[in-house]
């Protein structure tokens, strides 16, 4: 995560919005926003991220066969930010692309690694998401500014006979609803303060309550979907971690799954909505905090633009 926390009460000097009105409409408190005074670019939180998860598998670089970035904010048009974590790892035996799916993105992104490996062409694959969404915001616009962030998560896939890891991914998309969440031309705004922004010739522009009513209705669609597929009920699971977006876009996927909120896992508090970087980095906290258990269910879900949306259910296997 980048060093510099943005408050809300950081936003009230900004726009016309407050403490109150952020969290009540959304449950985020405080979010990160990267600087280029730091070596904090989408290629620098991708990479640490990455040197983070091959730490806790206990690999190196050199085992990777294949690196896959999810990101709609990479530091430059070409190449892909995947190739800069190749380069930066030195993993010289791993191919990589990025994977464009908005929020959807670390998911989809992971569907292509597990497809991989269960076709052969990989064996030890690194799946990342991240995001530099400050670089894209309005921040006259308090829509959307008090709820996106900056972040980054990463994941080790490997090839094993024993059983449990992936067992499916699930993936939808409707570009006829495009319009409902996407990046127009254009040069915002920036306070003095941040300054220190990689501001991008893009702002993000959002049909709020259009989407958040779509969002809760596909996300509870495609985790059924998903359930399903793997014989599985609600009771099953043992944990949700769903992307970070707004917290009453998780309540009405907890309800409308019958699944408590206990048993769903939330930081959104803490780091707004980094993209496709919030399950990666919802799913590391889960793990260090000892919220997984070897054999349980867990169900991953998220919903971005595009319109995308996927599930991911998988047999917690360390």
């Amino acid at each position: 995560m980048p060093q510099r926390i943005l408050s809300n009460k950081d936003l009230e000097s900004m726009v016309d919005t407050s403490d109150e009105w952020i969290m009540r409409r959304s449950g985020i408190k405080e979010r990160r926003i990267s600087s280029t005074e730091q070596e904090e670019t989408t290629t620098d939180m991708a990479v640490k991220a990455s040197w983070d998860a091959l730490e806790m598998a206990g690999i190196s670089p050199g085992s990777l066969d294949m690196i896959v970035v999810g990101t709609v904010t990479p530091d430059r048009q070409f190449p892909s930010a995947a190739c800069m974590v190749q380069r930066d790892l030195k993993a010289e035996d791993a191919f990589a692309f990025d994977v464009s799916a908005g929020c959807a993105g670390f998911l989809y992104a992971l569907a292509m690694v597990d497809n991989a490996i269960q076709c052969g062409m990989s064996k030890c694959a690194l799946v990342v998401g991240a995001e530099r969404l400050s670089s894209i915001v309005n921040w006259e616009d308090r829509g959307t500014c008090v709820l996106l962030a900056d972040g980054a998560g990463a994941v080790v896939v490997q090839s094993k006979p024993q059983e449990g890891g992936i067992l499916s991914t699930h993936l939808k998309s409707d570009g006829t609803a495009w319009d409902l969440l996407y990046a127009s031309y254009g040069n915002a705004y920036t306070p003095e303060f941040l300054k220190c922004l990689d501001q991008k010739p893009f702002l993000l522009k959002m049909e709020g309550n259009k989407l958040f009513k779509r969002a809760i209705r596909c996300l509870s669609d495609i985790s059924r979907e998903a359930l399903e597929h793997n014989g599985l009920e609600n009771d099953n699971i043992a944990l949700v971690v769903p992307h970070q977006a707004n917290i009453r876009i998780i309540q009405g996927l907890s309800d409308n799954l019958e699944i408590p909120m206990e048993r769903v896992y939330t930081n959104i508090h803490k780091y707004g909505n980094t993209s496709s970087g919030t399950i990666p980095i919802a799913l590391n906290e889960a793990n260090r905090e000892g919220r997984l258990k070897k054999g349980d269910q867990v169900l991953l879900v998220s919903f971005g633009a595009g319109l995308t949306w996927a599930a991911s259910v998988l047999t917690w296997s360390m």
